[in-house]
């Protein structure tokens, strides 16, 4: 208590003491007079060169920085690419001053261009890349990747990791321009140690052939790269940590990298049964599942996946086991290989109580059911990409891809189907074992020729993917009538299936230029597919005790070919302050299958024109519009069109359609995106609207509490959705502050039939939230958070049902790296479920503690953590339905109490990496 009250006595010490500054000014070229926009521009102390403040000049050369500090001068400094660095000194008095142009001279050698080392800018701006300074950037000692981007103007990462740059996705992270294991950034964020990191450059997405071409890319998706400082680009670095707590959990984890140049090498490994990856290496929360409590379902289990593989579910509890390495390097400038391997294992059990009220045009009936299981799955994926650039214009690129898959799941299943007079009780037991195995590959030749960014490609895909599940199904029904048996129904089947599936395509695209900046696409594709479905039911014989009665009615053998064949024109303008495209072409599609046990055959073609424009305007550094129209078409699943019965649910026989014709959509996206450098704020707002024709929806007839459903196609459904947020930063001397306000309305229309009935589930949606920072001096940090979440939902089925509940949530995140060594994090959250049935907790509350000491020069951490410190937690969760309401409760990780040793080790460039608490700005 004593070290919060002196906490907060510094602040107001520090508010009192700091004074407001701002300087104006423009920086102007100095031979021609021109403004130059995009300029840095940065003051810092004279006294220890500590960064107090920075800015971007605008289109017309001009600036503003502002700030708070005690001194009376401050050296301003600033740098443009290509000019010489400026630096002079700035008296503040008066303490808000304008200095007029500045003119900074064209550098005339390489000299002239580093004649400032010491003032690097924090942020540089380019043509096509915002580049930060890691090392400008204070954070507290040993931080990662990801402590510094939270540091960064305009970077937001969430509680999941999951990382925004001014309001856009971030979806890959690159090291030194390759890949870090795989195609998961959150490794990468996680595992990174600031002090090897040189710059953080953030680019719009690009493809590989985008990259080559110089084709413009996504600018609506981010990708960050991260340069190694040079004197670090030759070492390593790893990490280990061991665990052992309450109720026999445990963690077991360890990741190890070397790099030497253009090589790199990373291993990691893990174990644990406390439902976590296992490279989060988090300081404070690490291990936690504290990424679940943000879920509106309340689930703090926290299932993920890691490059494909998946550990852990939305529900129960997870035993995961997973190795893997990541090897890249380069030779000649003309090769690279990039490849990784991945074993995981997951064991998950499982538990349910769900409660389901279902709408019918004349009332209603009730479902309510206890679930368990048990899932093991073994899963192997290897991913390779080879590049070979046979000159400067010629590029091959090979990027195969396998996935081997082996599970078990058990399965129970108890329910309970009520309406007012009838009852019918079932019981399930299911036992399967699947194999699975998945390769794809891609090959990819492109030449440019002629003009810059002419080009041809020529590009060949396939997929090959079997799957084989062996069943053994049980299930027993109980029809009851006024409290009397009517009728039972007992069924014990082996169930034998396999499904195989092969697509092929061949693509060629041909680009010209029509004139500067102007290109016209010519393309065509070539997609074969076919699937194939076998499926063998066989009845328990009483005589010879075994599978051996092959049930006909139950079993299908299905094989579905499609060929499609999509020509295409576009037209694109690449302009720097427009974007424009214009896309059209041709779906044909010709589809036929086979029923070799019902003996039927279907076949059917399509044809569909789609479109594809879009228009973007950039309207100044960092602010831009965008307009999205594109249309799509999807084929059913073979699934939907089989005419077969699945009776994995007794109470819901289902049975596939195959007169379903293809969906086809229309969707409009559009936005506004603005970050202002000067004042740290940033403004994002975006919409999107779909509707969708023939769309494929259930068709249920339920009768007798019994439901018979197959799918037919509709039109009218439509989803919507419009949001917007707001984020800032301020600084104050040592102190930082910043907040972020948020908001999305949804509208979705789902249309369906229930008892021949066509119907309309018309849902409102409205999520509102709040996040909060503060940060003092790197020795405190408070992040208070709190989300709402309303949903109602009209049906206009049973005399206009309406549904609607309000989810709360609110947390609070509190760390301190007082006294030195020392870190001790809370993790906090409260929940509320609004309207929840009746024997469902409609509240969960979740505390987790940390303490950690560290020692040996920072390398070792000594941690005792808690989970759940309240023992108040509950995953609860209210879902409506196109024809539904559902309350859920499920099976999740309990309180423990645990201990935990890291040790890391690191050596780069012969020597041992700088300990001390690097960074001189606080932003």
């Amino acid at each position: 208590m004593k070290f919060y009250i002196f906490l907060y006595l510094s602040f107001l010490t520090f508010s009192a003491t700091a004074q407001k500054f701002e300087i104006t000014g423009k920086i102007v070229d100095q031979e021609e007079g021109f403004p130059l926009e995009s300029a840095t521009v940065f003051v810092e102390r004279l006294s220890d060169s500590t960064l107090v403040s920075y800015t971007i000049s605008d289109r017309e050369g001009n600036f503003t920085i502002a700030g708070s500090d005690s001194s009376d001068s401050l050296r301003l400094a600033g740098s443009y690419a290509g000019y010489t660095p400026l630096n002079q000194i700035v008296v503040l008095n008066p303490r808000t001053k304008n200095i007029g142009a500045i003119e900074m001279a064209v550098a005339t050698n390489e000299l002239d261009e580093v004649t400032v080392v010491s003032n690097r800018s924090p942020v540089t701006v380019k043509t096509d890349t915002l580049e930060f300074n890691a090392a400008s950037f204070n954070t507290r000692q040993d931080a990662n990747l990801e402590d510094v981007m939270k540091k960064l103007p305009g970077v937001e990462v969430d509680a999941q990791g999951n990382i925004t740059v001014n309001g856009k996705p971030v979806s890959r992270i690159l090291v030194n321009g390759k890949e870090f294991f795989g195609n998961d950034p959150k490794i990468a964020t996680k595992n990174l140690p600031k002090e090897i990191i040189d710059k953080i450059q953030v680019v719009d997405t690009k493809t590989k052939t985008e990259e080559f071409t110089g084709k413009a890319g996504n600018p609506d998706d981010k990708t960050i790269n991260i340069t190694i400082q040079e004197d670090k680009n030759r070492g390593y670095f790893a990490r280990a940590t061991a665990g052992g707590g309450t109720d026999e959990r445990y963690e077991l984890s360890g990741i190890g990298n070397y790099f030497k140049d253009e090589l790199r090498v990373s291993a990691l490994a893990s174990s644990n049964n406390i439902n976590s990856s296992g490279f989060s290496f988090d300081e404070v929360y690490d291990m936690m599942g504290r990424g679940g409590v943000r879920r509106m379902s309340f689930n703090s289990n926290g299932g993920f996946s890691i490059n494909g593989n998946s550990f852990g579910t939305g529900g129960g509890i997870t035993k995961s086991e997973t190795a893997g390495f990541n090897f890249t390097n380069e030779w000649d400038e003309k090769y690279e290989l990039n490849a990784d391997y991945f074993f995981g294992r997951n064991d998950t059990e499982t538990r349910s109580v769900v409660e389901r009220e279902t709408f019918l045009p004349e009332g209603t009936f009730f479902t309510n059911s206890v679930s368990s299981g048990n899932m093991v799955n073994d899963s192997h994926r290897a991913n390779a990409n080879f590049e070979v650039e046979l000159d400067t214009l010629t590029r091959i690129s090979i990027r195969p891809s396998l996935q081997i898959n082996d599970g078990f799941s058990r399965r129970t299943r108890d329910s309970e189907r009520t309406d007012p007079t009838n009852v019918v009780n079932t019981s399930t037991l299911d036992n399967e074992e699947l194999h699975s195995t998945d390769f794809s590959n891609h090959i990819d030749f492109i030449k440019k020729f002629g003009s810059w960014g002419a080009y041809l490609q020529v590009d060949f895909r396939n997929r090959n993917s079997e799957q084989e599940n062996q069943n053994n199904f049980f299930s027993e029904r109980l029809f009851y009538e006024d409290d009397v048996l009517q009728s039972s129904d007992i069924r014990n089947q082996f169930i034998d299936e396999a499904n195989e599936t092969n697509e092929y395509t061949l693509g060629l695209t041909q680009r010209s230029v029509l004139r500067d900046k102007l290109f016209l696409d010519l393309s065509y594709e070539y997609r074969a597919e076919n699937s194939s479905n076998e499926r063998n039911v066989y009845d328990f014989n009483e005589e010879t005790g075994s599978y051996t009665s092959f049930n006909e009615t139950l079993s299908n053998a299905f094989e579905i070919n499609s060929v499609k064949h999509i020509p295409n024109v576009g037209l694109n303008y690449e302009g720097t302050k427009w974007r424009t495209s214009f896309n059209v072409g041709l779906l044909n599609t010709s589809l036929d299958s086979e029923n070799f046990i019902a003996e039927n055959n279907l076949k059917k073609d399509f044809n569909n024109l789609y479109l594809s424009s879009n228009i973007r305007y950039e309207i100044k550094r960092g602010s831009s519009l965008y307009l999205y129209y594109n249309t799509d078409t999807n084929i059913p699943s073979i699934r939907q069109l089989q005419p077969v019965e699945n009776i994995t649910d007794p109470l819901n026989i289902i049975t596939g359609n195959p007169d379903l014709d293809p969906t086809f959509s229309h969707r409009v996206n559009l936005g506004y995106h603005n970050f202002d450098f000067a004042t740290r704020s940033g403004l994002s707002t975006y919409g999107s609207f779909t509707i969708t024709q023939d769309q494929v929806v259930p068709f249920t007839v339920t009768e007798g509490l019994l439901s018979r459903t197959t799918y037919t196609n509709v039109d009218g459904g439509i989803d919507a959705n419009l949001g917007s947020f707001y984020n800032k930063r301020y600084k104050k001397e040592q102190t930082e502050f910043s907040y972020r306000l948020g908001g999305n309305f949804g509208y979705g229309r789902q249309v369906g039939f229930t008892n021949l009935q066509k119907f309309n589930a018309d849902r409102y949606s409205f999520r509102p939230s709040v996040r909060l920072g503060y940060n003092y001096n790197e020795l405190v940090e408070f992040n208070p958070r709190y989300e709402l979440s309303y949903v109602l939902t009209n049906y206009d089925i049973n005399m206009g049902r309406e549904e609607e509940f309000t989810n709360h949530t609110i947390g609070i995140e509190a760390t301190t790296y007082w006294p030195e060594n020392v870190v001790f994090g809370n993790d906090f959250s409260y929940n509320y479920f609004g309207n929840v049935a009746p024997g469902f907790d409609p509240t969960a509350i979740l505390w987790n503690m940390s303490l950690g000491y560290q020692f040996l020069n920072d390398d070792a951490t000594l941690k005792i953590k808690v989970y759940d410190l309240l023992n108040e937690n509950v995953s609860t969760s209210r879902t409506t339905g196109q024809d539904f309401v559902e309350d859920r409760q499920e099976l999740i990780l309990e309180q423990y109490f645990m201990l935990s040793f890291t040790y890391k080790l690191s050596k780069f460039g012969g020597k041992d990496p700088n300990k001390g608490r690097g960074g001189v700005i606080r932003m």
